[in-house]
């Protein structure tokens, strides 16, 4: 049963989200959290010793919700395996390749800044995204299990579809062009479907 307790943690940390994945980590401070929030100071403590603490359940909750959402994406057995796969990469596509709207990836926003600045944090990074590139590795053997796909090592191709991605969306942001994401597709949809 969800409590008044459980609803003022999850307001702060999906206020978080918002601010952060405008903002980053570093350009947020805790008074402009909180007053995006609309919670006093000692509600922040009473459920996070530091902004630190914060940030790593920020990205631990951002994962959680992710996975279920990849999960339940992958889990759609009306659709062959490749289609799921590029549904979620279309997905993507169709996120980034603006380039200038608001982006909800934490991965994209935050990791190069808070690598260096927080164990803590990275460590939720570096856990979260191997748990995203072990579902996508689930689903394609799933398509090799199937006959829908012939990938000699899902693992492999899964981190490498994964880094493609991540880095496409980098380069998006940077050159605010989806020329990237467009040949992540192209890529992606030459490994996959092939």
């Amino acid at each position: 049963m969800k409590t008044a307790t459980d609803d003022t943690r999850q307001h702060i940390l999906d206020t978080g989200h918002r601010v952060m994945a405008a903002k980053g980590f570093s350009g947020v401070g805790l008074n402009e959290l909180l007053q995006e929030a609309g919670v006093p100071k000692g509600s922040f403590y009473h459920y996070f010793k530091s902004k630190e603490q914060f940030g790593q359940a920020l990205l631990e909750d951002y994962f959680k919700r992710y996975l279920e959402e990849l999960s339940g994406r992958f889990a759609l057995t009306e659709q062959p395996v490749p289609e799921r796969l590029m549904g979620y990469w279309q997905r993507w596509f169709d996120s980034y390749s603006a380039g200038t709207g608001e982006q909800r990836c934490l991965v994209v926003k935050l990791s190069a800044e808070v690598a260096d600045l927080s164990e803590p944090m990275r460590l939720a990074l570096r856990d979260g995204t191997a748990r995203v590139v072990a579902c996508i590795t689930e689903c394609i053997e799933t398509g090799n299990a199937d006959g829908s796909m012939n990938q000699a090592d899902p693992q492999q191709t899964a981190a490498a579809l994964y880094s493609l991605w991540l880095g496409a969306s980098l380069l998006t942001k940077i050159q605010r062009t989806p020329v990237f994401l467009e040949h992540a597709m192209l890529t992606t949809r030459q490994m996959l479907m092939t």
